[in-house]
C-alpha cells in the first residue's frame, strides 16, 4: 500500500508539471504570435518613427535591419530623419540612402538637417521625400575623396628602404611607404571620379536639377541653410515641427502621433565611435591614418 500511494504522488506531481509546461509553451506561443501581428501593425497605436543619424556614417546592419521593420510596419505612418553628420564613407552613406528609398516606397519619409548635414550627410538627405534645415545648417560638400599620404621622404632620412613583391603593378597602390606613380594617380582619380559621378547623378536625380545647375551646386563647396534652398539642394528652413506640419499637410498624417526613436545596437555604435576616433584626427596636420573612399567634411573628434 504505501508504495502504491507513493506511485500516486509521483504520477500526480509528473502531471502537475507537464501541465505547467504545457501552459509556458502555449504563453510562449500566444508572446509570439502577438509580437508577429504587432510586426505588421494589427495590435498597437499608429506612430512616427525618427532615426537620429550623428557623427560619422558607416554601413549598419542592425540600423537597416530596424529600417526594413519600419517599412513594414502599418502603424508607423512615417519616418523623420534627423541628420548631424559631416559625412562617412561612400558605401555607408550609399546604403543607408538606398535603405531610406525603400522605407519611402512605403510611407513619407522627411530629413531634419542639424549643425551639419554635409558630404554622405546630404546624400542620405537626398534618401528622403523632403529636406528641411536650419538657416545656420552647413550642408553640400558634394564629392568624393580618397586620401593617403606619402612618407618615403621620413623613411629616408631614417634610412628604411622598403620593398614590395605584388602580382601587378597597381596592387595595393597608392601606398604611403612607395611615391605615387602617374599610372597610380590616374588610376585612383578614375575610382574618384566614377563615385562623385554616381553622387552627383543622385543629386541631379533627386533634386529635379539641370546639368548647368547641379555643376554649380557639385564643385565640393558648402552651403548654409539659406544658401541650399536658394540652389534648390533642400525644401524648407525650419525644424522637426516644420516636418511634422509637412507630414500632416501632405500626407495627413496627424501632428499628435507620438514618435518612436530607432534605437542602434550598442556593437553599431561601438563600431562607428571607433571609426569616428580615426576620422576625427584625419586632417592632414594632425595625422594621416585616414585611408579610403569617403564622403566627409572636415569630420572634428568630440572632447
Amino acid at each position: 500500500m504505501p508504495l502504491q500511494a507513493d506511485h500516486l504522488v509521483d504520477r500526480r506531481r509528473l502531471k502537475r508539471r507537464l501541465a505547467a509546461w504545457r501552459l509556458v509553451t502555449v504563453v510562449a506561443i500566444v508572446a509570439v504570435v502577438v509580437v508577429a501581428l504587432e510586426r505588421v501593425g494589427v495590435f498597437g497605436r499608429d506612430y512616427v518613427a525618427r532615426l537620429d543619424i550623428e557623427g560619422i556614417i558607416t554601413e549598419d546592419l542592425e540600423r537597416d535591419e530596424a529600417l526594413a521593420a519600419i517599412a513594414d510596419d502599418r502603424r508607423a505612418k512615417a519616418l523623420i530623419v534627423r541628420i548631424n553628420s559631416p559625412g562617412g564613407t561612400v558605401v555607408g552613406g550609399e546604403s543607408l540612402y538606398q535603405r531610406l528609398r525603400l522605407v519611402s516606397e512605403a510611407k513619407p519619409v522627411v530629413a531634419v538637417m542639424g549643425e551639419v548635414a554635409t558630404s554622405a550627410g546630404y546624400l542620405i538627405a537626398l534618401g528622403t521625400d523632403h529636406i528641411i534645415g536650419q538657416q545656420g545648417t552647413i550642408t553640400g560638400s558634394i564629392g568624393v575623396i580618397l586620401q593617403t599620404a606619402n612618407i618615403t621622404g621620413l623613411l629616408d632620412s631614417l634610412g628604411i628602404k622598403t620593398e614590395a613583391i605584388r602580382s601587378a603593378p597597381l596592387k595595393a597602390r597608392p601606398n604611403p611607404l612607395e611615391e605615387m606613380s602617374p599610372e597610380v594617380r590616374e588610376a585612383v582619380e578614375r575610382v574618384v571620379q566614377d563615385m562623385y559621378a554616381m553622387f552627383v547623378g543622385i543629386v541631379q536625380e533627386r533634386r529635379d536639377l539641370s546639368e548647368a545647375e547641379v555643376r554649380d551646386v557639385s564643385d565640393g563647396r558648402i552651403f548654409t541653410g539659406r544658401q541650399a534652398i536658394e540652389n534648390g539642394l533642400i525644401d524648407g528652413i525650419g525644424s522637426e515641427i516644420d516636418a511634422r506640419a509637412w507630414l500632416a499637410e501632405v500626407h495627413g498624417i496627424d501632428r499628435g502621433l507620438a514618435i518612436r526613436e530607432l534605437k542602434d545596437d550598442g556593437t553599431a555604435l561601438w563600431v562607428r565611435q571607433r571609426v569616428a576616433s580615426i576620422f576625427g584626427k584625419s586632417l592632414l596636420s594632425e595625422t594621416l591614418r585616414l585611408d579610403g573612399l569617403v564622403s566627409v567634411w572636415h569630420p572634428q573628434a568630440h572632447t
